[in-house]
């Protein structure tokens, strides 16, 4: 489960785009979507901070890896999956470079992938209790 993880989701293609926030809402998450590079960008700033980020590379003006490295660049170190149809050898190396907190899924992946690097990455989130501050 992913209780209280606040999620921002950027794919261009609407259909990939409503399957994996429904699989990330049945998880419990807060989702946040994004159709492009630069709603990606600007969700990031107007509606952070997020705990996961997962965004497909091919989208309009601003591809989701150029997206990621600019986050990375201004210090937001957030957790990040790639996906892609895209064939190209050099992709798992670049998401790698992104750091540990990031992981890739090569399309067409299986919903239950998405689950799994999701809770790798954030893991189950355990609700925090408040001191009773009663009688003090």
């Amino acid at each position: 489960m992913l209780s209280g993880v606040r999620v921002l989701v950027a794919d261009d293609d609407p259909q990939l785009l409503d399957s994996v926030c429904e699989v990330l809402k049945r998880l419990d998450a807060d989702v946040v979507r994004a159709l492009s590079g630069a709603d990606l960008i600007e969700q990031l700033a107007s509606a952070g901070p997020f705990d996961l980020v997962v965004t497909d590379i091919s989208m309009p003006w601003m591809n989701g890896l150029q997206a990621i490295r600019s986050t990375r660049a201004a210090g937001l170190s957030t957790s990040v999956i790639v996906m892609t149809a895209l064939r190209d050898p050099r992709i798992p190396a670049q998401v790698k470079s992104l750091g540990p907190n990031a992981a890739f899924l090569q399309k067409p992946f299986e919903l239950s992938d998405l689950e799994a690097a999701a809770s790798a990455l954030v893991g189950p989130r355990e609700s925090v209790t408040r001191p009773d501050l009663k009688g003090r």
